[in-house]
Formats: structure tokens, C-alpha cells, sequence
């Protein structure tokens, strides 16, 4: 399993309601830059076909919560759905904390990497890496 990076960031628009019915492919968003760079990482680590991007809610960080963001193999418990090109793999544990969100990939003058846009956050920590819902 190689993790790709973990973030967090605040609410970018109103949470998704429960009653809201969604197809699997939007629940998980990736921008097409990220899928772009997810696939360069793939192919420059020469991860396997099978293997999906897992998207994951661990608890931990000051706020309670934070992402993981890796390659892995999908289990009889996990969604499997693709996002513009990329196998994404989500747990339902975690799948309920990321409805609605949209992963993006962004560079600027503090580095680089997937950045999480989440309607689902209610608050994060002072220093941006865990997030409470």
C-alpha cells in the first residue's frame, strides 16, 4: 500500500442530504487533474490494474478525523465505483463522511498534492490536517 497524501479542508458547500438519492459515481468526485495525476502516480509506481484508489476516514488529528488516500484492493464490504477514469474504492464506514466531496489536485507555493473538498466538515483544526463533521 503506498498512501498518496492525507489533507484536510473546510466546507466548500452545503452537505448533501440523506434522502437525496446519488449514483455511486458522484459520490466521490475527483477533478480531472487529480484523476490525471493519479493515474501519472500509478503508472510511475507501477501499481496493478486491480488495485483502486481507497479513499478512507481515519480517526486521529486534534479536530477527531483525516484522510488517507492510497492504493489497495477492494474487499467484499467496499464500493467500488470509477471517477473519470479511476478506479476509486470507498469502506461504507467512511463513504458516509465523504458524500458530496470533490478531491482536486493543486500546487502552489507550499507544495503540492490532493486536496479534499468536503461539504460534510464542520470545523478543522488550527493546523488543517484533521477535521471534525
Amino acid at each position: 500500500m503506498a498512501t498518496l497524501f492525507r489533507e484536510s479542508s473546510p466546507a466548500a458547500s452545503p452537505p448533501v442530504p440523506a434522502d437525496v438519492p446519488a449514483a455511486l459515481d458522484t459520490l466521490v468526485m475527483l477533478t480531472p487533474l487529480a484523476a490525471t495525476k493519479v493515474n501519472e502516480i500509478r503508472d510511475a509506481e507501477a501499481i496493478e490494474a486491480e488495485m483502486g484508489l481507497r479513499l478512507r476516514v481515519v480517526g486521529g488529528g486534534c479536530a477527531g478525523f483525516s484522510y488517507d488516500l492510497y492504493f489497495d484492493t477492494a474487499t467484499e464490504v467496499d464500493q467500488q465505483f470509477e471517477v473519470e477514469g479511476v478506479k476509486v474504492v470507498v469502506d461504507e464506514m467512511s463513504l458516509m463522511y465523504l458524500v458530496g466531496t470533490q478531491v482536486d489536485y493543486v500546487e502552489g507555493l507550499q507544495g503540492a498534492g490532493f486536496k479534499f473538498q468536503n461539504p460534510n466538515v464542520k470545523s478543522t483544526c488550527g493546523c488543517g490536517s484533521s477535521f471534525s463533521v
